[in-house]
């Protein structure tokens, strides 16, 4: 029945209230994005030489890169965790990264046996030419999630044009 009370608008994610504390320092080790079927290992990523981010060995598709410069997930701050998303032998571990929708959880399993529970507020691809850094890894004043992934349109010569950016804030810690 249409105006009837079904409890519809209630939200899908966690009840109002106050965020949750950000977490200490702890190495993550398995990130899952159970709307898209991903349950990755992580493998931790730094600069290189021209001070961008490295991405996973080619070699092993299936693993998520965490800047381990940056903060870990949980902790204040912008995380950033980035994949591929195909290779030459089939897709990788962002395959469906573009697809996630809004208000969906991302889980990031971490050492210390916490987990830092994520939603999703956006998904949006950025030119690589014109790619908004600040935007991106700038600082937010909350405990933030950056996944990154290649997009847009794809030349054996030079790659993928853009990048996906999933933008997620911390919901719950357990």
């Amino acid at each position: 029945a249409a105006g009837a009370d079904s409890g519809s608008a209630e939200s899908p994610s966690a009840p109002p209230g106050p965020p949750p504390r950000p977490l200490p320092r702890s190495r993550p080790t398995s990130f899952r994005v159970p709307s898209l079927g991903v349950d990755a290992p992580i493998t931790p990523l730094r600069l290189d030489r021209n001070r961008e981010l490295e991405t996973p060995p080619v070699d092993r598709p299936q693993l998520v890169g965490w800047y381990q410069g940056g903060p870990t997930p949980g902790e204040a701050g912008t995380a950033v965790a980035v994949g591929h998303r195909d290779t030459r032998t089939g897709p990788a571990v962002f395959a469906g990264l573009a697809q996630v929708k809004p208000g969906r959880p991302i889980e990031v399993a971490r050492a210390d046996g916490r987990t830092a529970v994520y939603s999703v507020d956006r998904v949006k691809v950025y030119d690589k030419a014109g790619f908004p850094d600040d935007e991106v890894y700038g600082p937010t004043g909350r405990p933030e999630l950056r996944v990154l992934t290649c997009g847009g349109l794809f030349s054996r010569r030079t790659g993928y044009t853009s990048n996906v950016v999933v933008f997620a804030h911390l919901t719950a810690t357990r």
